[in-house]
């Protein structure tokens, strides 16, 4: 997401096109960005919603009231960032009517490459605009919360499980498949799992259900990942998997948030992007992690693309490393303390 989108979604206001709300008028922000910059004048009673943990925590360390999902009911208006998912826009939408006030305004901007304009000629087949414009490479459009059954009508379609096994949603890593990085690493996971195992970047549980469908002793298996609807995600569709396996969900920056567990055995399928560019930052990062959280002995299994230079990291940072699989695409690669 740009700084232009951000720009495009305030411009009605600072244009006077929109009154600027005043300081006691109540506004959600959904999709709200790690670098909200509102303008000069703008309400302070804004209640920003960011899933993702290190824009959250971003937004947290400046001072803004942020929560991972929308909460409160009865705002004055409602801003949505929309982003590229269509569905995920489409739930967004939905959730700022539910949470407006009857007749409260509902504010959305988008990126034109990111489909910005059919989002807006979708929802005006639903709710009547009050007015749109384009600036910033962008399109805004707004409409007053005037019809009770707007959310219904917004709100996108039940989805189809991945696989007939997993409950995901557009924005999600891998949403609408099994990865096929990660479904590699499930194929070469260890014969012996037991323990106390942590899935780091576990998305929505992929891994982690392969885990406790091989592992015969585990004591205890916990995911972190930085998604926050992922994570909840995740947890809903492990809990008939897990038994008697206690389970534990970790809304974490694995960058920058300590791991005050000890575990026998990790896994992971780290991010290698940050935005559209491919960045083994996130990977080497999330190694080092993996180091810290093992008990000695302890062994990591993980998978990344070929040419991702991991494999001196894993040297610096384990006592043995190895690989054990690859195909065209990808590599499995594993180390132990």
């Amino acid at each position: 997401m740009t700084d232009d989108t951000q720009k495009t979604l305030f411009y009605p206001f600072e244009a006077e096109i929109l009154a600027m709300p005043g300081a006691d008028t109540r506004v959600l922000f959904i999709g709200a960005p790690e670098n909200l910059r509102p303008p000069s004048g703008f309400c302070d009673a804004l209640q920003a919603v960011q899933g993702f943990r290190p824009a959250y925590l971003g937004m947290e360390q400046r001072g803004y009231s942020v929560a991972p999902d929308a909460e409160g009911e009865a705002y004055d208006m409602a801003l949505v960032l929309a982003g590229r998912h269509r569905g995920q826009n489409e739930a967004w939408l939905a959730e700022a009517v539910r949470r407006v006030a009857p007749g409260g305004l509902v504010v959305v901007a988008g990126s034109k490459k990111d489909g910005a304009d059919s989002l807006r000629k979708r929802t005006a087949r639903i709710v009547p605009l009050e007015d749109h414009l384009s600036k910033h490479h962008g399109i805004a459009f707004w409409f007053r919360n005037n019809d009770p059954g707007a959310v219904d009508r917004l709100q996108p379609g039940p989805r189809d499980r991945v696989d007939g096994r997993f409950e995901t949603a557009p924005g999600m890593f891998s949403h609408d498949r099994i990865d096929p990085a990660s479904e590699l690493l499930a194929r070469h996971l260890p014969d012996a799992i037991f323990g106390r195992v942590a899935d780091f970047g576990a998305g929505w549980g992929y891994l982690s259900a392969e885990v406790l469908r091989r592992g015969e002793a585990i004591d205890a298996l916990d995911l972190y990942e930085a998604d926050h609807a992922a994570l909840q995600a995740a947890g809903r569709n492990l809990a008939p998997l897990a038994g008697d396996v206690p389970l534990g969900l970790f809304w974490r920056d694995l960058l920058h948030e300590p791991v005050t567990r000890q575990y026998d055995l990790v896994v992971m399928n780290p991010p290698f992007h940050q935005g559209r560019a491919a960045d083994p930052v996130i990977g080497q990062g999330m190694i080092r992690a993996a180091s810290a959280a093992l008990k000695p002995r302890g062994r990591l299994f993980m998978v990344a693309n070929n040419p991702l230079p991991y494999e001196r990291m894993l040297e610096a940072a384990f006592g043995s490393h190895g690989e054990t699989a690859r195909n065209e695409r990808f590599k499995v690669l594993w180390a132990r303390r």
